[in-house]
């Protein structure tokens, strides 16, 4: 959803009426509350409310490290790895298994793949991190799906790969952006010692079922 002002946003909401299975509403936080409270009395009830996710972005790349990992999109045989971890990813975030929908799920990860927009850690067979660019513009590169599985946490691995990954990608989009719930303390700690700058609020409302 993208509006600049209240008429835009009313315009969108007799717009919404016409296509009642969003899955997602996500905006600046002031622009989603007003375009759900526009919207309530017909459409059906959120799955999960994230009132202020504040957003993020990067500008100038990090520092050089010493240890860089071997960080790189992933292959298309590392398919069914990837997108375990996503679905467990989900699952604890979003509130559903993406793999009850496997085939769309699937296909979902795999145009990424093809577009070398999924970056992983992976040492010995192992997942040590990925995350993923969700969508590009002009000015930016959305990351999303940040993840070290979690028996893998508190060894420095998210902060080394994911400082790498920035470095790469920052030479191919003049920025990068990011969101994130505002209660993901560990999260907010990783991209700020990254060097991400906090530039805005968002609010999202997700609906898990149909």
């Amino acid at each position: 959803m993208a509006a600049d002002d209240v008429a835009a946003i009313d315009a969108f909401a007799i717009e919404a009426q016409r296509r009642p299975a969003a899955r997602l509403i996500v905006g600046p936080r002031a622009v989603a509350h007003h375009f759900w409270a526009r919207i309530r009395g017909w459409h059906r009830a959120p799955s999960i409310v994230r009132n202020a996710q504040p957003l993020y972005a990067l500008e100038q790349p990090p520092p050089p490290a010493l240890d860089d990992p071997a960080v790189r999109p992933a292959r298309p045989d590392e398919l069914e790895l990837v997108a375990e971890n996503s679905a467990q990813m989900m699952v604890g975030e979003l509130g559903y298994d993406p793999r009850a929908f496997r085939a769309n799920f699937l296909q979902g990860i795999s145009r990424l793949l093809e577009r070398d927009w999924w970056w992983v850690w992976i040492d010995d067979g192992e997942l040590r991190f990925q995350c993923n660019i969700g969508s590009i513009s002009a000015q930016t590169a959305q990351l999303q799906g940040v993840w070290t599985p979690p028996q893998l946490r508190g060894r420095g691995y998210a902060t080394r790969a994911f400082h790498a990954i920035c470095r790469r990608l920052l030479g191919e989009f003049p920025s990068l952006s990011l969101y994130v719930n505002d209660f993901n303390a560990d999260a907010i700690a990783l991209y700020e010692r990254i060097g991400f700058v906090r530039v805005g609020e968002l609010a999202t409302y997700l609906f898990n079922e149909p």
